[in-house]
């Protein structure tokens, strides 16, 4: 190969591999110098009282909180340690005080079941968080909904497969406005229910939980490294069940405004 091709080649491979790395590197660059074929939407939550919105990372979800409800589910709550799973951003669904937001029965399911719970929104984060520092970094709380496709969801756990597909999937996270924790405080008690087509369905408090909102930051922390814009189901009381199509749900926790879907 004659000299002046050869440095050619050379010069090629190495703009390559410098146009590899600054690729990996992409993730950390302001988004207007970055090309890109298409957009992908972020997602975002309102935030009370203010015209800005919470910028939406991770949803964590924290499963069977309550000790009722892991009975209901098959295990002991005496000996487990908490589990957590994550839904996609999309899954969240945004619920306007005083309204009644459509939720559509997903696809795939013949039981569809509701979950009513506490979340709580991150404005900063870290690893091995101390159960006693941890609240520092809440910053918001609200009401949600982790809706679940229980069918699938049990199908997949006896098949010793990941349960995703009954738990990470369109719009099945409902929640309301976040509500600044500066203002309205922390949680540590406070009544938890939900109605069905006006009957009580779950009806418990939030000093019920297994693991308290603190304990779970600190938990999650060893396993992941939190950030601003994280969020935390902290799971749900005993009493789940299913809806059909024209059912309509009421949730409610002490300190906040009721979130009301009906399934279309």
């Amino acid at each position: 190969m004659p000299q002046n091709k050869r440095r050619a080649v050379i010069q090629s491979a190495a703009a390559m591999t410098v146009g590899a790395v600054a690729g990996c590197a992409t993730p950390g660059l302001a988004g207007n110098s970055v090309k890109t074929p298409f957009t992908v939407g972020s997602t975002f939550i309102a935030i009370a009282g203010s015209d800005e919105m919470f910028p939406v990372r991770r949803i964590y979800c924290i499963g069977r909180n309550y000790a009722a409800h892991a009975r209901e589910m098959g295990s002991d709550p005496s000996r487990e340690p908490p589990f957590f799973f994550q839904k996609p951003t999309d899954a969240i669904q945004n619920v306007a005080p005083g309204s009644v937001a459509d939720h559509p029965y997903p696809t795939l399911t013949k039981n569809y079941h509701y979950e009513v719970e506490l979340v709580a929104a991150l404005y900063r984060g870290g690893r091995n968080i101390a159960p006693e520092k941890a609240l520092e970094s809440v910053y918001a709380y609200a009401i949600g909904l982790d809706m679940t496709r229980r069918d699938l969801q049990r199908a997949m756990g006896d098949q010793k497969k990941p349960w995703e597909i009954g738990k990470s999937f369109d719009r099945s996270a409902p929640i309301g406005p976040l509500h600044l924790a500066s203002r309205i405080g922390h949680f540590t008690q406070g009544s938890i229910w939900l109605k069905v087509n006006g009957e009580t369905r779950q009806d418990a408090n939030l000093n019920q939980m297994i693991w308290s909102v603190a304990e779970q930051i600190s938990q999650l922390s060893q396993a992941f490294e939190l950030a601003a814009g994280d969020i935390i189901y902290s799971g749900t009381p005993e009493n789940v069940g299913p809806v059909v199509k024209g059912d309509q749900i009421v949730c409610h926790i002490d300190g906040l405004p009721d979130l009301s879907v009906k399934i279309t």
